[in-house]
């Protein structure tokens, strides 16, 4: 309290014109107390402007004077001002000197307690610029680590034995003080919190790399979208006037189905590009994040606080999972112009015929897809998103091969099995097809055993009987055949021999919609086999052909 009362006794002392300390202090009559060269300079100025050419007032109380006070120094307040000097003591500082919410308060002012300049890594706390002098004065304090007046120095002490701590223990990896790394850490991999720093700085220049690599490609990302909304539009205004102009030469019965067209085509535009600006603006907002990561990242590099850096580094740097974003050069696109081929082809035809062909137009314009499809996935974990279980049909199962393990697996038997006769059942090759039919993106395993073995995939109708229903002959299947200890692909009865070494599990990855039916050497990396870009015009069902008696086929358990 005797503190506070030195301040406001300093703060009674200063001018309340210049707000310091008085300085060859007056007393004019009103009892009020200014600078010498303060008052003189406030009553010179006035004395400028002729209305007030005889008139002298008090900044403060606004008395007047006349004539103007002769000005003596005040021996008193001269010779306190002079003592307060002499203590070492100023007046009150201003308000925003002292620390508020949020701020990092000094641990060694009392009272009112003043914003701390720095922070001591060694004596763990925080002080202002005054209780800070002694670590610039004193020989022993001149060697303590100071960093930005932080509200984190508890992160640096241990909760067990409440010491500091400057050592980091790799096996555990977390923060430990010297007791700890002779106690429970003894025998670990343990270096100096400064040395794991140094590391750990090396991965932080390569999170950052990362990080705006990402950004690059986020931004490239950003512009084929925004291509992609204008060719939304070009390419929907362009079909909406061609049909116009079509249909205006046809009766009325036309002229409905024009109005139709053109609903259908711009609800369909307006969906596509609204996808395409959804997307755009999530790549944005990954992008801001990234950037805001990236100066959090930036700024943490530059810290001097060790313990600080490793408590906070391993959070920052964890990238969150990436927006998927449009591939490239997977397939062609297609957008509004095979409406107007349809229409086109329409209008030479009457009426009757035009009813017929309505649902063709209709369906052109549903399937009009100008997004790019996301791109196939690269890891063994990003295929397994879209595993699905399937079952083998033992209605189409060939009458060699036995059915086992829920329908999963099949054998290739000596003996013919005890099946009834059903339309759906190989009767020519040892084959079986699954129950599931798939359209969509799916992601299947397949475990392979003996010297035969086709994993395929097939459209339902393909014959039953005959030569030309082994998988891989005809145009219907595409097969990878097991054979002779060598892969082989087949489609249409043409075979493409495929290197390597052989793997006895195979992925598959079908995106119906793409036209990609991949096969892959199945590990963490993923080896890619045979790759076919097509189009499917029908759902598709896996399936095995099995050569051998005691080959099988298992399709494997995933997730």
């Amino acid at each position: 309290m005797a503190q506070r009362g030195i301040q406001l006794d300093g703060a009674k002392l200063c001018c309340s014109i210049c707000l310091d300390l008085l300085k060859d202090p007056v007393t004019i009559p009103c009892g009020h107390s200014y600078c010498m060269s303060c008052i003189k300079s406030c009553w010179d100025v006035k004395k400028k402007k002729k209305y007030q050419k005889k008139i002298h007032s008090c900044p403060q109380c606004r008395q007047t004077f006349t004539p103007r006070p002769v000005l003596v120094k005040n021996t008193m307040l001269a010779e306190l001002v002079e003592e307060l000097r002499k203590t070492g003591l100023q007046a009150a500082p201003p308000d925003h000197c002292y620390a508020g919410p949020g701020d990092v308060a000094c641990d060694v002012c009392t009272g009112r307690k003043l914003k701390a300049l720095k922070s001591c890594l060694v004596c763990l706390a925080s002080y202002c610029e005054q209780h800070l002098q002694p670590h610039y004065d004193a020989a022993p304090l001149k060697k303590h680590k100071q960093v930005e007046a932080t509200v984190k120095l508890q992160e640096n002490i241990c909760s067990h034995y409440d010491e500091v701590m400057k050592v980091f223990c790799r096996t555990d990896q977390q923060c430990i003080c010297l007791l700890c790394s002779m106690d429970e850490h003894k025998g670990h991999d343990k270096v100096s919190a400064a040395a794991e720093r140094t590391e750990r700085q090396k991965e932080l220049g390569v999170s950052r790399q990362q990080i705006q690599q990402r950004i690059q490609d986020r931004e490239k990302d950003v512009k084929v979208l925004q291509q992609e909304v204008e060719a939304i539009n070009g390419s929907a205004d362009k079909v909406v006037e061609d049909s116009e102009k079509i249909f205006t030469e046809l009766v009325r019965f036309i002229e409905k189905r024009s109005s139709a067209v053109k609903e259908r085509i711009r609800s369909r535009q307006k969906e596509e590009a609204s996808r395409a600006e959804e997307l755009q603006e999530k790549l944005k907002r990954e992008i801001a994040e990234l950037r805001r990561k990236d100066a959090e990242l930036e700024q943490l590099s530059h810290t001097e606080d060790h313990i600080h850096f490793l408590h906070s580094y391993p959070s920052l740097s964890r990238l969150s999972e990436s927006t998927d974003s449009p591939g490239t050069d997977i397939r062609p696109l297609r957008y509004f112009e095979d409406v107007t081929a349809a229409v086109s082809e329409a209008r030479d035809k009457l009426q009757g015929i035009l009813t017929e062909e309505w649902p063709k137009i209709s369906l052109t314009v549903t399937e009009v897809d100008v997004l790019l499809p996301q791109p196939e996935p690269k890891t063994r974990a990003e295929f397994l998103q879209y595993s699905h279980q399937i079952a083998l049909d033992p209605n189409t199962a060939g009458t060699r091969l036995s059915l086992s393990d829920g329908n999963r697996k099949a054998t290739c038997m000596s003996k013919e099995q005890l099946y009834s006769s059903h339309p759906d059942r190989f009767t020519y090759w040892w084959q079986v097809l699954s129950r599931e039919s798939l359209a969509g993106r799916y992601y299947w395993e397949v475990e392979r055993s003996g010297k035969g073995v086709s994993i395929a995939v097939t459209y339902k109708d393909i014959s039953r009987i005959g030569n030309e229903s082994r998988f891989g002959c005809n145009d219907k299947s595409w097969t990878l055949d097991y054979y002779n200890n060598s892969y082989q692909f087949i489609h249409n009865n043409i075979e493409t021999p495929i290197p390597g070494p052989q793997s006895s599990r195979v992925g598959v990855y079908l995106d119906h919609r793409a036209g990609i039916l991949s096969f892959y050497r199945v590990s963490e990396t993923m080896t890619l086999l045979h790759r076919v870009q097509t189009t499917f015009t029908q759902p598709l069902h896996p399936g095995f052909t099995l050569y051998y008696v005691g080959d099988t086929a298992e399709l494997c358990k995933l997730k």
